[in-house]
């Protein structure tokens, strides 16, 4: 299995591109799995050498759905200390001050990661707006915590700003990652709304202004080969790795997250080495 080692959250520096050999992310994409309680985190620490990054969710509230602060720090507590913890600050309306204040509590109960919906951003400007107070909120207390700007791949669904206008906002914000997910939880996945060759694009915005890209959104095994060629950093799954493929009633299974990564590292592998991906 390939090695998938990222800086814990004791350590002064978490992986960020800007910090890293940008041919670094040619070789490895992190998988960061969603567990909604501690008792899913648990299930995920049994999992740990499959996974990079543990995110802190709470589904029924939405697709990235705010969790309760002590459930932060409790899954911080029991998960290894070197996998970063990762925490949404929910779907958030356009109202910098209250996401601002959501973010600091999302960082100060020990995320790394900081993720914040744009659900109720209608331009790129008012995304800036609410991610650079983000920014500012979450770097003031802790510097070296990384900012992920997430859009909708199915943002003509609910009125939010465009997918590909996402990595601007990133990057003019000041945050450290731009990230697409969807918003509505119907059974359609990422490439049912963004086609692989816009995916890929806003990758490749991303990447121009020094920052990871992250993809989730439903996604499934079959996935995998186009975002591999797609040249992603981090690919985000919950449904996938739950019995039954069930983001909401089904429990994180530890040998589905193996199964995932090891596919992950198959397809890695095959493209690294230039042999055309099969799916």
């Amino acid at each position: 299995m390939m090695s998938h080692t990222v800086h814990g959250p004791g350590d002064p520096h978490p992986l960020s591109l800007g910090q890293a050999d940008l041919r670094w992310k040619e070789l490895i994409v992190l998988l960061l799995i969603s567990p909604d309680s501690v008792e899913e985190a648990l299930d995920c620490a049994k999992a740990a050498e499959h996974l990079d990054i543990i995110d802190v969710k709470k589904p029924d509230e939405g697709s990235l759905g705010a969790n309760f602060p002590w459930v932060i720090k409790e899954i911080r507590d029991v998960v290894p200390a070197d996998k970063p913890v990762s925490a949404t600050v929910g779907d958030v309306p356009y109202k910098p001050g209250t996401v601002a204040q959501a973010a600091l509590g999302a960082v100060v109960s020990g995320a790394t990661y900081i993720k914040v919906g744009l659900y109720g951003c209608t331009t790129p400007d008012q995304g800036v707006e609410v991610m650079r107070a983000v920014v500012r909120a979450v770097k003031d207390h802790r510097p070296e915590a990384l900012v992920v700007a997430s859009g909708y791949a199915d943002a003509h669904r609910i009125g939010c700003v465009n997918p590909l206008a996402v990595p601007g906002i990133a990057a003019r914000s000041g945050a450290d990652a731009a990230m697409l997910d969807t918003a509505v939880k119907d059974g359609t996945r990422l490439f049912d709304h963004v086609p692989p060759d816009i995916c890929a694009e806003f990758v490749r915005l991303t990447h121009a202004s020094g920052l990871l890209a992250a993809l989730a959104g439903s996604v499934k095994q079959a996935d995998l080969g186009p975002l591999t060629r797609i040249g992603t950093d981090i690919v985000g799954v919950r449904g996938a790795v739950c019995e039954g493929g069930d983001r909401n009633a089904g429990r994180i299974q530890p040998h589905l997250v193996a199964a995932f990564r090891a596919e992950m590292d198959r397809l890695a592998e095959q493209h690294a080495a230039g042999v055309p991906a099969v799916n």
